[in-house]
């Protein structure tokens, strides 16, 4: 049995970072370990903010608020239902990581975290992806380091996807 301090397992896990940090990747694979539901970031973006990103545009809080709130529903439903998910977010700022958890301890958020040389040579090897690796400054200028109060579990994104994988199920005290 869990100490009282300790928090509930969780329910959705959101897998946060920079663009080209690994989200898409790390996530689906551990949505995919762990045999729950995932659900990607991007697909909650309008139509609007995807063609700003594609032109080199970055977006805004006003931008982003409707995606966030659209994600945090999901969250929520998953939470209400007891049924366990994985989602994306970049979740930059403290802000969207408070809107995110809305206050519920069975989710925990993830921050992949690496350097920009790093992040942005992936970038650049990818192929296909309407965010342009131009952008990477801009989110790097936005992301708010989390602070120990907020409980995010930050795990390097140096290594193969399976070995973040372990890391995140390791750092979460979830079964590998």
């Amino acid at each position: 049995m869990a100490a009282p301090h300790d928090p509930p397992a969780p329910t959705v896990i959101v897998v946060a970072g920079v663009s080209g940090s690994g989200k898409s990747t790390v996530g689906e694979a551990l949505a995919g370990r762990l045999g729950w539901e995932y659900a990607e970031a991007d697909d909650f973006h309008s139509p609007a903010n995807i063609a700003k990103m594609s032109a080199g545009v970055p977006l805004t809080d006003e931008d982003r608020l409707p995606w966030l709130r659209a994600i945090a529903g999901w969250i929520g439903e998953r939470v209400e239902a007891a049924d366990p998910g994985v989602v994306t977010c970049s979740a930059l700022k403290r802000s969207y990581r408070k809107l995110l958890a809305g206050g519920r301890p069975e989710v925990r958020l993830v921050l992949l975290d690496g350097d920009r040389d790093m992040i942005a040579r992936r970038m650049r090897a990818r192929s296909g992806h309407f965010f342009k690796p131009g952008l990477l400054d801009s989110q790097f200028r936005d992301l708010e380091r989390p602070g120990p109060d907020e409980h995010v579990l930050t795990v390097p994104v140096a290594g193969s996807p399976e070995e973040i994988v372990t890391r995140v199920l390791d750092g979460l005290g979830l079964p590998r």
